[in-house]
């Protein structure tokens, strides 16, 4: 199926990435006559992407010459994927030594809204039961990483995340606003959280936060494996204590200074 022919598809949208996507560092900039051609599409129609590119600040436009540039809004853009590779790049040795010491599962996930989106996985191998794989999202507050992640939040920000009218607050199971609140706190206090997760009734999960240089919380890790009297053993003895300690050492490894 092309493109125009999926009715979910915004055409406006499309036409907007498909023009930002024909600046290289071969062509960095283009003028209008020379975008509508490549896009095969109206003159007027070419206008009205770039003027709204640049009102955006995606595009530069310069008077002099009559070219379009791209802007720093483009850099805007990419900013959380580029942050997110940059923290998987240095964690990966960590998290892939933490699943060959265990035998459990590995997870890395960051904040997105009312979701946290799972950016790293290093799977047990046989016996992994997790459903859970790089991009899918899942809602934060019913997720342990979830929650170790909105502990990094405070209550305004809370607050505006799940007030009942806010966009994606009800995405989800999970407890209302007040018990949002009041999980974050403890969850903060704890330093970790442990529990069963919600979409995954027989997985038995453990998370504990990442910060870096500037102490904010930037990501998160847990480890899963499936639920029985031995792992719910593991998971209080030997496995919050190896999860604390990768946590800890990926957090220096990215500037974190727990003295500072």
């Amino acid at each position: 199926m092309t493109p125009s022919e999926d009715r979910y598809l915004v055409p406006g949208l499309v036409r907007g990435l498909r023009l930002l996507k024909l600046f290289t560092p071969d062509r960095p900039k283009m003028r209008l006559s020379e975008m509508a051609h490549a896009l095969s599409i109206t003159r007027s129609a070419t206008f009205r992407t770039a003027y709204t590119l640049t009102a955006m600040g995606c595009l530069l436009y310069d008077e002099r010459s009559q070219t379009y540039t791209l802007g720093p809004g483009v850099l805007g853009l990419t900013f959380g994927f580029v942050a997110s590779r940059e923290v998987i790049d240095i964690a990966r040795t960590e998290l892939e030594r933490l699943r060959t010491e265990l035998g459990w599962s590995v997870h890395m996930g960051t904040l997105d809204g009312p979701s946290v989106l799972y950016v790293f996985r290093a799977a047990a191998g046989v016996g992994d039961t997790s459903i859970v794989h790089v991009g899918r999202r899942l809602p934060a507050r019913s997720t342990a990483m979830g929650r170790v992640l909105l502990s990094g939040l405070d209550r305004e920000q809370l607050v505006a995340l799940y007030r009942p009218d806010a966009p994606g607050a009800s995405y989800g199971k999970g407890p209302a606003l007040p018990e949002i609140l009041a999980q974050a706190e403890n969850d903060r206090a704890a330093g970790l959280v442990i529990h069963t997760g919600d979409f995954e009734a027989k997985i038995v999960s453990a998370a504990a936060p990442i910060r870096d240089v500037s102490r904010d919380m930037v990501a998160a890790i847990n480890v899963t494996r499936a639920k029985s009297p031995e792992a719910l053993a593991e998971v209080e003895g030997v496995v919050r204590g190896k999860l604390l300690e990768t946590a800890d050492r990926i957090s220096r490894l990215l500037g974190f200074d727990p003295e500072a």
